[in-house]
């Protein structure tokens, strides 16, 4: 389980809040967005099925929740 340097979690979260159409209501859906973009280079298709970094999802959420509510 690899950790991932507090400068990335946050410069992530910016980046979440500045993806189209976002939603506080939906973070969990956004936070899978940036790990995939992180991951793969580009942001998910419809059906995207790449697996994520699911340790990177999970830092980023607990971040998000934890400093934006």
């Amino acid at each position: 389980m690899e950790d991932y340097p507090e400068t990335l979690i946050k410069k992530l979260c910016i980046q979440i809040k500045e993806y189209p159409r976002f939603s506080s209501a939906e973070i969990e859906k956004f936070c899978w967005m940036a790990a995939h973009e992180y991951k793969h280079g580009v942001l998910p298709s419809e059906y995207d099925i790449r697996e994520i970094d699911e340790t990177l999802y999970l830092q980023l959420l607990k971040e998000f929740k934890s400093d934006h509510l």
